[in-house]
């Protein structure tokens, strides 16, 4: 088993979604269980189903100076940076530690291929990217991470994760790592992904896509919503006093396995997951039974569903509370695994466990962990899961800071 990890500090969080812009914003949507799923308007070629869209990034124009990287998803990346004080906080940040000592490492499992579709339907005659679309520095996975440097003028480690949903998620794994080598004084975290044909049809054509709302651990489920989400958070190493203001929540601990039973089901007996979980706790140095709140990957698919919820069951008293958000926000991809944290520490900070939005009957395979209805709980420490394709799992173990 892992180590027991020291504390960090998370003391800036936003997050940005089809629920709300901002985590302030979201958590309003949590409250009063407004989902955020539309019917789908974005695809070029028709198709049924509800999508989590964030709406006017059509309208919206980058900063001059970053007029270069214009794709859909940077600009949702701007709009993300620019809520709760962030992007303020951010250059705080460098000017404290120095840019190259300030680390990002971001999440996204499509980047900027929205756009690269795009310069392929407007290819000239001779079959030739016009000179509009001649920029590899937004056509590439890495896009992204080059977009928020440049974006944030740091110039220190610059990783981009790309696991599937996980991909936002172990983003906390690997600053924490960069920190405590001595890599990086401080890190920002975060992802982005948003919606485009690849996303939409790919899904669908593996039958994953419902045509209602998702009910995420419903006995009737039918199926994902897909969504588009930006989030950011800052990690610092505590003081050597140990103390924080109490308002700031703790990343105490994570997990993240590879089970790679298959290209895109979970392992039947959710064996990556618990192993993700496992190492969660002990580098957290808790038990299961010291868990208030776990947000659910929760996608609402039938396998995957199934799998999670038997795990949740098998492992936790009775008294946790479980949920999944995605019925707020739809499934955001490689943003899931950031936004989800969000909420997690929205819940943390608001003594607030979220329900399960658009689920009316529960799945038999769930046990009593798993919530319908919000409620009010005095939650001290929470955790969040991202299962990806592949088996890439990777689970997040928070605490507010007066309890750590």
């Amino acid at each position: 088993m892992p180590a027991r990890i020291a504390p960090l500090a998370i003391t800036a969080c936003t997050a940005t979604c089809a629920a709300g812009r901002g985590s302030q914003a979201i958590a309003r949507a949590l409250e009063t269980r407004a989902g955020g799923l539309i019917a789908n308007s974005f695809s070029t070629q028709p198709l049924d189903c509800r999508i989590g869209r964030v709406t006017g990034l059509e309208q919206l124009s980058l900063p001059d100076a970053l007029a270069s990287f214009d794709s859909r998803n940077h600009r949702l990346a701007w709009l993300g940076l620019t809520q709760d004080g962030f992007l303020e906080r951010a250059h705080a940040l460098r000017e404290r530690h120095g840019a190259a000592r300030v680390a990002l490492v971001l999440g996204t499992s499509t980047s900027s291929i929205g756009e690269t579709e795009r310069a392929y339907r407007e290819l000239d005659a001779q079959g030739r990217l016009s000179s509009a679309q001649s920029r590899p520095q937004v056509h590439q996975p890495h896009a992204l991470g080059l977009f928020v440097a440049h974006a944030l003028g740091l110039a220190g480690p610059n990783l981009t994760i790309a696991t599937a949903c996980s991909s936002s998620a172990k983003v906390f794994a690997s600053a924490e790592r960069l920190l405590r080598l001595g890599l990086a004084d401080a890190a920002i975290v975060g992802g982005v992904d948003t919606l485009c044909d690849s996303v939409l049809f790919g899904f669908n054509s593996l039958e994953l896509v419902s045509n209602e709302e998702c009910r995420p651990f419903d006995a009737n489920r039918r199926g994902l919503s897909l969504g588009e989400a930006a989030g950011f958070a800052i990690l610092e190493r505590m003081p050597q006093s140990g103390k924080v203001e109490k308002d700031t929540p703790l990343l105490i601990g994570y997990g993240e396995s590879s089970d790679a039973h298959h290209m895109s089901a979970p392992h039947p007996q959710g064996l990556g997951a618990e192993r993700a979980l496992d190492d969660a706790l002990a580098r957290a140095g808790i038990s299961a039974a010291q868990v208030d709140y776990i947000n659910l990957h929760g996608t609402a698919s039938r396998q995957n569903d199934e799998v999670e919820a038997a795990l949740i069951a098998r492992r936790f008293p009775a008294s946790t509370r479980a949920s999944s958000t995605k019925g707020w926000s739809g499934h955001t991809l490689g943003a899931a695994g950031i936004l989800e944290a969000a909420i997690t520490l929205v819940a943390l900070e608001r003594g607030f466990a979220p329900g399960t939005l658009n689920t009316r009957e529960l799945d038999p395979a769930c046990g009593p962990q798993i919530r319908i209805d919000n409620s009010e709980a005095n939650l001290r420490i929470a955790l969040s899961n991202s299962f990806g394709f592949g088996g890439n799992n990777c689970c997040l173990a928070f605490a507010r800071a007066d309890t750590a």
